[in-house]
Order: structure tokens, then sequence, then C-alpha cells
């Protein structure tokens, strides 16, 4: 298994194909896919880099601003994405801030996701996830 890696400024455009997929396929709209966020600043970059693709699925996306990791996980909901993060803990022996936000009920574009996920980081953490406005200017 070895997540895919993407250019942060592809982000927008990777989380509109990951809708048009969805929409495509799941006729039912439930919880088509989720983004995670994890805040990897207290981690050595050559440890992420060794370990964190070999965890994720190769259907996983794997996107990074600096030491803001965002994880776009085709059909995983929220209990998914809190075994995925379980898992990227126990990788680290640490606890990992984190959010995650869900198509199409915490957005319908891609914009919308990452509003509703700087919000939630911002809760949960106190962080900032300004990086995430920028990706957006770029939607296709």
């Amino acid at each position: 298994m070895a997540g895919v890696m993407f250019s942060f400024y592809n982000f927008s455009a990777l989380v509109q194909l990951n809708i048009g997929l969805s929409d495509r396929i799941d006729e039912n709209r439930s919880e088509s896919f989720t983004i995670l966020f994890c805040d990897f600043s207290t981690i050595p970059q050559p440890l992420i880099d060794v370990n964190l693709p070999s965890l994720m699925r190769t259907s996983d996306s794997i996107v990074h601003y600096g030491s803001n990791y965002f994880f776009v996980m085709p059909y995983t909901d929220r209990y998914g994405t809190g075994i995925v993060k379980k898992m990227i803990e126990e990788l680290f022996a640490t606890q990992i801030p984190s959010a995650e936000v869900c198509y199409p009920i915490n957005g319908e574009n891609s914009s919308e996701l990452f509003e509703s996920l700087h919000a939630e980081a911002k809760k949960r953490h106190g962080l900032d996830l300004d990086c995430l406005y920028s990706a957006a200017e770029r939607q296709p």
C-alpha cells in the first residue's frame, strides 16, 4: 500500500476530481470521501517521508503544505478516518492534532470543504489553515 503524493498547487483540483467521481459512482451521496488534516509539526520530515506513504492506500491522495498534511480518502467515512488517524498516531507514537470533513455533508465543492476544515481545525486545536484559501482560489 502507498498513498499517492500530489502538489498543494493541485489540491483544489484533486478535491473537485473526487467530487466528480463520487457524484458519478455514489448515487446515494453518503459520506463519499473524507479529507483528513494532520499537523506534523512535531515529527521530523525524514520520518514522515519514509513512513507515511506506505501507511495509506493506493487510492488515497496525500497533499502537504509545510507540516500541514491533507489526506483525501475515497469511500472513507468518519469512522474509517478515525481508524486511519489512530494508525498514524501509533506509527509516530504521539498524538497528532487533526480535523476531518466529509463530502457532501460538510461541503458541496472544494471551497466549502476547505472552509469547513479550516473551521474544524480552529475549533479543535486553535490552528489556522489559511493556506486552504489560496488552494480554493485555484479551483477550476
